[in-house]
């Protein structure tokens, strides 16, 4: 099996970063992220359920975007909340327990973007509880299977 090239990055406490190196333009990319019908296209972990997702096209800061779930075996729906957006750079929305997910997407020359995503539960309800249930890493695994997918689809 051959090394990831998906790489854990610090950005701070009660964070999970990874990121990896892309061969696709940013604006590409972000197209992707900043379009919530597009999410269970992205999701290395599994739980995003493609049927049922609602709202708009294309997020845009204060836009509320619900996505149908399953974990553990279990359905359910949550909607999100889209609290940053920056055009071919930043795309970020809060979980409704708090938590924020983020995409950053950086040049990285000619056709290459340097692409992290971050599960930062600094902002949770209950940070503990994240920790206690291993959700920070279980979703490490979640995020390293995104990124590596993402990479697989453009090369």
């Amino acid at each position: 099996m051959s090394q990831s090239p998906v790489t854990s990055v610090s950005t701070g406490p009660e964070q999970v970063s990874c990121q990896v190196l892309v061969p696709a333009e940013a604006s590409v990319i972000f197209d992707l992220v900043a379009d919530p019908h597009r999410h269970p296209e992205l999701d290395g972990s599994g739980t995003v359920r493609a049927r049922d997702v609602k709202g708009p096209d294309r997020l845009s800061v204060g836009a509320k975007f619900g996505v149908g779930m399953k974990m553990y075996g279990i359905p359910y729906a949550i909607t999100s909340t889209c609290t940053a957006l920056e055009d071919d750079h930043l795309v970020e929305w809060q979980h409704p327990m708090g938590h924020l997910w983020r995409w950053e997407f950086e040049s990285a020359g000619p056709g290459m973007t340097m692409v992290t995503e971050t599960f930062d539960y600094s902002t949770t309800k209950i940070p503990a509880v994240i920790r206690l249930t291993k959700t920070d890493q279980k979703n490490k695994v979640g995020i390293t299977k995104t990124l590596e997918a993402l990479v697989a689809r453009f090369a």
